[in-house]
């Protein structure tokens, strides 16, 4: 068994021609990873620019709220799901995960909603 024909035609071509949508795609995260960098922290959660991967990784401890808490309220409150970083390791604690692998106007509202329900519990 190999793989089928029309799929080896597709992969050359990917091969061949595919660099243009490559660079395409690699602005286009480039730009949903600035927008979460530069939103957390105009937001007042610390966040490191991430290199690497579909994740920015802010601290919350200026809420005052643990991970835990911080997380299930943003989801029942606002309904944007994030991670607890301890579920990370022990390291995490005291910060979140967020995946900016979603559309950029998604990313936009959830920053709206994370600053609305930051300014509520301050």
């Amino acid at each position: 068994m190999s793989a089928p024909t029309s799929a080896q035609y597709a992969a050359l071509a990917g091969l061949r021609d595919g660099e243009e949508a490559v660079e395409q795609m690699r602005q286009e995260y480039d730009r949903r990873r600035q927008l979460l960098y530069q939103g957390f922290n105009s937001l007042g959660l610390t966040c490191f620019e991430p290199k690497g991967a579909f994740y920015a990784f802010p601290s919350i401890r200026s809420t005052g709220m643990d991970e835990f808490e911080f997380c299930e309220k943003l989801l029942v409150e606002e309904h944007v799901a994030v991670i607890p970083g301890s579920a990370f390791g022990p390291s995490g604690a005291g910060h979140i995960r967020a995946c900016y692998a979603s559309g950029y106007e998604q990313l936009e509202e959830a920053l709206v909603r994370i600053n609305r329900f930051i300014k509520r519990h301050a």
